[in-house]
């Protein structure tokens, strides 16, 4: 009887609120697939011109999505779009198609996540995150909610497996590129993940996110070390 008055005083609570947080995440995922659907044009055209009209189209998106994506209140797709962003806008400023490519793909992987993250619950940090999960589980006896999130290593695993692509792609701009345009790309990259770490109160995820990003860099830029 006590469960099911938990129960009731739950949903009562968040009855109203939750329309609107529903609501609001319905349309950050719905403008985060047309990021998304951009960003696959993008990488899709042989013209870098092209490439970067998509990948503006992107970028505009995501800013007219702020306001969903602060009501929705989803963290851990914030921070994926935010990189998704940095790496859209550092595309447009790269002058091969292939170094343009590396970093759209990484956008769309950010982007990817956000969605991910916006459609998993359990992996939500919004004000109203427990409370909306909870109409979904069952309440222990004790009448506390079970939530799990997933452990540092587990986060370090997946951002290592995103980061195995970007391996292989810079491993074929060195390969394709000319010498001179390779190693001014990589250290473009370098250098933003060494200003990435330099930011107060960088999460720890994105802290190892840009270490190993800036590891498998620097290890790119020892080969291309001959160029002037």
């Amino acid at each position: 009887m006590m469960k099911n008055h938990s129960l009731l005083a739950i949903a009562i609570m968040i009855l109203f609120p939750s329309f609107k947080v529903d609501k609001a995440c319905e349309y950050a995922t719905s403008n985060m697939d047309y990021v998304k659907a951009e960003t696959r044009k993008a990488i899709s055209k042989e013209n870098i011109n092209l490439a970067k009209y998509h990948t503006y189209k992107a970028i505009n998106a995501i800013e007219k999505s702020k306001e969903q994506m602060k009501d929705c209140g989803c963290i851990y797709a914030e921070h994926s779009i935010e990189d998704g962003k940095t790496d859209l806008i550092l595309a447009t400023r790269t002058t091969s198609l292939s170094g343009t490519r590396i970093l759209l793909n990484r956008a769309l992987e950010h982007i990817t996540g956000a969605i991910e993250s916006i459609e998993e619950h359990e992996l939500h940090d919004s004000q109203y995150g427990i409370d909306l999960l909870a109409m979904n589980i069952t309440i222990h006896e004790s009448g506390e909610v079970p939530m799990r999130k997933p452990t540092e290593i587990e986060i370090n695993q997946k951002i290592d497996a995103s980061l195995e692509n970007y391996r292989r792609s810079l491993e074929r701009v060195i390969n394709k590129v000319d010498c001179a345009s390779a190693r001014a790309f990589a250290e473009n990259i370098h250098l933003h993940c060494e200003q990435q770490l330099l930011r107060p109160n960088l999460s720890e995820g994105k802290k190892y996110y840009n270490y190993r990003t800036k590891e498998i860099t620097a290890k790119a830029l020892e080969k291309l070390k001959a160029c002037k």
